[in-house]
């Protein structure tokens, strides 16, 4: 019988991808364990890219997604296809990662058979349970049922504390500052036709979040192009998300503006070489709030709240909101007041060293030995 340790990490979407990749390679290289990753298919396109980035491959492969999937359907689906794999290799301990469903599902599945869960970037919270949905719901229903938790900061080792977690806890800091050095150090391109990154100062923007859907993205549309009428020598680079919902809105209303770049969806290397570029950055996205401080980019953040207050804190981003005057006043101010942008933009990253899964491998085998 092999005396190593047998971890299961188990993911389902791009973030998780991109945040357990510098962890699934320690585990893999590391003669102490024996690792599964196990694709839950949650999404499909956005993870093999990520996959194939890092050179990673899945031991297991769900392949859950259907078109226009609910909630339900994910949940239900990952939770019969995890048992059965549980069941089968029974790992002594699962890996998740965030707060998607797949790691809601993976948590819940691990937990009936009785297997330990660590939960990587455990204890963000915003304290509105419907916001973002259902994430904060999801991260909530994690930590009850996981024995380890790796928080990204210290603000989120109080918010562990606070939500009755007795023990487990340790700060790591954020994986994902692993993955983005290993990425940033290799200069990646984004070439766009008819781009000239360096003739205009870059917006780069991304939009998805199902709290933004309708009115409040309406609203976000409206600024962009008041700011790009107001600036005319900026560009919008702007990515879009697979779900049809956000798409059409963009494509009908910002797809004729010569200095709006609707792209597909960016790989990471390509988004990465995108951050290094722009001027600043305007999105909805978690990730993105803790990767810019890294390349000192300012991020005004499409939401009214955030589970990153720690980068709202050290001022590398601000809570703008989705009203229209809100978002161009903030940009109105990066854009024109160099002594602003500066302030944003030099400042030490809050979530990272680039140690973190380093962190999280010495802490997995101290807890399973």
């Amino acid at each position: 019988m092999s005396s190593q340790l047998h971890v299961c990490l188990t993911l389902g979407t791009r973030p998780e991808a991109i945040k357990l990749a510098p962890v699934i390679h320690l585990f893999r290289n590391s003669p102490n364990f024996q690792t599964s990753v196990l694709l839950t298919g949650q999404h499909r396109e956005m993870v093999e890219q990520v996959m194939q980035l890092f050179e990673l491959r899945a031991d297991y492969d769900l392949d859950i997604m259907q078109p226009k999937q609910t909630l339900t359907q994910i949940t239900c689906s990952s939770l019969v296809g995890l048992e059965k794999i549980y069941k089968e290799i029974k790992p002594d301990m699962v890996l998740v990662q965030g707060d998607t469903t797949t790691a809601f599902a993976a948590a819940l599945a691990a937990f009936y058979q009785q297997i330990p869960v660590g939960h990587v970037e455990a204890g963000l919270r915003t304290d509105n349970l419907f916001n973002p949905f259902p994430e904060e719901a999801n991260r909530r229903l994690v930590s009850q049922i996981a024995q380890l938790h790796f928080a990204p900061t210290l603000a989120s080792v109080e918010n562990l504390k606070a939500s009755g977690v007795k023990s487990g806890i340790h700060h790591t800091g954020n994986t994902v500052i692993d993955s983005l050095l290993y990425v940033s150090a290799r200069s990646p391109q984004c070439e766009i036709a008819g781009l000239d990154w360096s003739a205009q100062r870059v917006i780069l923007a991304t939009v998805h979040r199902r709290e933004n859907w309708g009115e409040p993205l309406s609203q976000i549309m409206q600024a962009w192009l008041q700011i790009l009428a107001e600036f005319p020598d900026t560009a919008l680079v702007l990515p879009m998300h697979l779900n049809p919902v956000v798409r059409e809105p963009l494509l009908a209303q910002l797809g004729n503006h010569p200095r709006i770049f609707l792209v597909e969806p960016l790989n990471y290397e390509q988004l990465v070489g995108a951050m290094q570029r722009c001027f600043l950055i305007m999105s909805d996205s978690g990730g993105l709030q803790e990767e810019a401080p890294s390349l000192g980019k300012p991020v005004l953040v499409l939401r009214s709240t955030t589970e990153r207050p720690e980068a709202i804190a050290a001022g590398t981003s601000k809570l703008v909101g989705t009203e229209t005057q809100d978002i161009v006043s903030a940009a109105h101010k990066l854009l024109s007041d160099r002594h602003a942008y500066d302030q944003m933009a030099n400042i030490t990253n809050p979530f990272g060293d680039g140690k973190s899964s380093q962190r999280i491998l010495e802490i997995v085998h101290s807890f399973l030995s």
